[in-house]
């Protein structure tokens, strides 16, 4: 084989190897804003938005809105399952204009004393050290002492893996029945589930049934 048609067949292969990257980031500012529309509804709601949804947050039809997902899904962008509701879920490759390492959202505030409902806050925490999980992380700001013996104490940040499976002892984030979360570690025992504050003055939660939306995974305590 010459030389000449060694380095056209390179050439082809390095050609081949850039077509086959996968994309990062959205190709237009209307994929750039569907994104991050449901980014943000799926960080407050806890589940993505419906074709519905995203149509009248832009004033389109469903029509346009089935289309813009399918390229996306087409760049691997986002996922989705065509039999299900509410599924679309974004790549962990994806990257937003208002995303950057280093930083993770602030979506709301924990109660450690009596439970209260964790709500959406649009505010962003930098930090010094990425931490990471294929299930997600966020940050939750402490309200109160009841976790005190655990070192955990009120306006810490605490990083919660968005994993629903904790092991016995683990510190979680537990949507009651009432539909408030409170921050507490985790016991299931004969018959019931116990939500063990780490302070004297708190009486544990028993509960036949709780919605874990998270685990704590590290601590973040801001400097006096």
């Amino acid at each position: 084989m010459s030389p000449n048609r060694r380095k056209k067949k390179s050439s082809r292969s390095r050609a081949g190897s850039r077509s086959q990257s996968r994309a990062t980031r959205p190709a237009t500012p209307r994929q750039t804003e569907i994104l991050t529309f449901i980014r943000d509804y799926t960080h407050k709601n806890g589940y993505s938005p419906t074709y519905d949804e995203i149509a009248a947050e832009f004033g389109i039809s469903k029509v346009t809105v089935f289309e813009h997902l399918n390229i996306l899904e087409e760049r691997g962008l986002l996922t989705k399952d065509r039999h299900k509701a509410r599924s679309l879920q974004l790549a962990d490759h994806l990257e937003l204009p208002d995303d950057r390492p280093g930083r993770l959202k602030l979506i709301g505030r924990i109660a450690a004393g009596s439970p209260i409902e964790a709500i959406e806050n649009p505010e962003v925490v930098d930090l010094d050290q990425v931490f990471t999980s294929k299930h997600g992380v966020y940050l939750l700001e402490v309200r109160g002492d009841s976790m005190i013996e655990d070192q955990i104490a009120d306006g810490d940040y605490v990083v919660i893996e968005q994993r629903t499976t904790p092991i016995n002892g683990e510190t979680v984030v537990a949507l009651l029945d009432d539909g408030e979360a409170t921050l507490k570690r985790f016991y299931r025992e004969r018959g019931r589930i116990r939500l063990q504050p780490a302070n004297a003055r708190y009486e544990p939660i028993y509960t036949n049934s709780v919605n874990i939306q998270g685990v704590m995974i590290g601590l973040i305590r801001r400097s006096i």
